[in-house]
């Protein structure tokens, strides 16, 4: 009896053992979920916006956050006259890589109520991706930039009708994020998604207030795509 009940024993330990690892393996692979935030930007405000929004997404565990940029479409002496920022760090992206990823975070500042023409050169690039349906069911979420406000919502809200004609599943941030109640100062902020006020001649930069809600954008919208890609 006794050798019956170590035998029991020994076998019943390797099957918590074997159950142990395969629980582990299954942990270790399970993919990271991608979140690309791609910008447009003139004059280092969206990119500024871009790059904290890459920060917030970052605070979230398994996810793996790439940032690039759209190609610039001006003259580069024309863009030099403008006063625009050329020497930004992040890669150009190529339209039909945004399939790779997850959710994929917007970035344009305004031009007339319109994205910038960049940004939406570069959209009009993803018919091949539209037609094999190699956007629909990914996250999207928009933030944008304007000079004296005028535009901003309009922005975000005109952006996302090119991402429902993707399919993709758009991620607003509501009103969930104090800074957002804060009218105590001149600064950006929407429902929709994060903006910043750059004043007329493009000399204010992002404040806190409008960086944090940024960051809280990046993270809001990696939980969602973390949150989709766990369930399958």
């Amino acid at each position: 009896m006794a050798s019956l009940t170590q035998a029991i024993a020994r076998l019943f330990g390797r099957s918590t053992a074997r159950n142990n690892r395969e629980q582990n393996t299954t942990e270790e692979i399970q993919p990271m979920t991608k979140v690309l935030v791609l910008y447009y930007s003139m004059y280092g405000h969206i990119e500024t916006m871009a790059n904290t929004i890459a920060d917030g997404a970052r605070r979230v565990d398994g996810v793996e956050v790439t940032v690039k940029r759209v190609p610039e479409t001006m003259d580069p002496e024309a863009l030099a006259s403008a006063g625009g920022k050329s020497d930004q760090q992040a890669p150009e992206a190529s339209p039909k890589e945004l399939a790779d990823y997850d959710a994929i975070i917007f970035g344009t500042p305004t031009r007339f109520g319109n994205m910038a023409g960049q940004m939406r050169t570069f959209l009009d690039q993803t018919g091949g991706l539209w037609a094999d349906g190699g956007l629909v069911g990914k996250v999207a979420s928009v933030f944008t930039s304007t000079g004296t406000g005028g535009g901003e919502e309009m922005t975000i809200t005109s952006t996302w009708t090119t991402l429902a004609h993707h399919g993709m599943i758009i991620v607003p941030i509501g009103y969930a994020t104090p800074e957002l109640f804060d009218i105590s100062r001149v600064g950006g902020g929407t429902p929709y998604g994060a903006s910043t006020i750059a004043g007329g001649d493009g000399s204010r930069q992002p404040d806190e207030r409008e960086l944090t809600i940024a960051r809280f954008q990046g993270e809001t919208v990696a939980k969602v795509a973390a949150r989709l890609k766990a369930n399958g």
